[in-house]
């Protein structure tokens, strides 16, 4: 199956595309490879999730969140590709997770999103290098930001 048809096979819904809340692009492609910046936890109705993890949420809330964090991401590919079935690879995958200071198991938590993009674009093609790491706070106390790079199809 493609790219598009994997993701609508999961029956998962994709949030509104968000909108740079300072300035930045969202989106740039750059020759091969489109960088996505930082995404939060936008939610199908525009909110965010909000708190941090081993606080106010438990591991498995922050795995959840790190996946409402990959749709976000996978909004903004769909509304400026068009498609998911443009991209041919995930390439990396920054996680950031608010988390309290006796927490370490952010790769855990950022899981959420690296399964969601094996799902979309298969073990093999989904799967990037990545980084998970721990932040003292995010912006509006978001639980998870997540930045990543794909590479385009010829």
């Amino acid at each position: 199956m493609s790219p598009d048809q994997n993701f609508a096979s999961l029956g998962l819904t994709l949030p509104p595309a968000p909108k740079p809340l300072g300035v930045y692009k969202p989106f740039l492609i750059v020759d091969k490879l489109v960088y996505v910046s930082g995404h939060g936890t936008v939610q199908e109705d525009g909110s965010l999730i909000i708190g941090r993890v081993g606080e106010d949420m438990d591991i498995e809330a922050g795995k959840a969140a790190a996946q409402q964090v990959g749709l976000a991401i996978l909004a903004t590919l769909k509304a400026n590709l068009g498609s998911f079935d443009r991209i041919e690879r995930v390439v990396k995958v920054l996680g950031m997770v608010n988390a309290t200071l006796d927490f370490e198991r952010h790769p855990y938590v950022i899981n959420g999103c690296s399964e969601l993009f094996a799902k979309v674009w298969g073990q093999e093609k989904g799967v990037g290098v990545r980084s998970a790491v721990g932040m003292a706070t995010l912006p509006d106390n978001i639980p998870v930001e997540i930045e990543a790079c794909f590479l385009l199809k010829d």
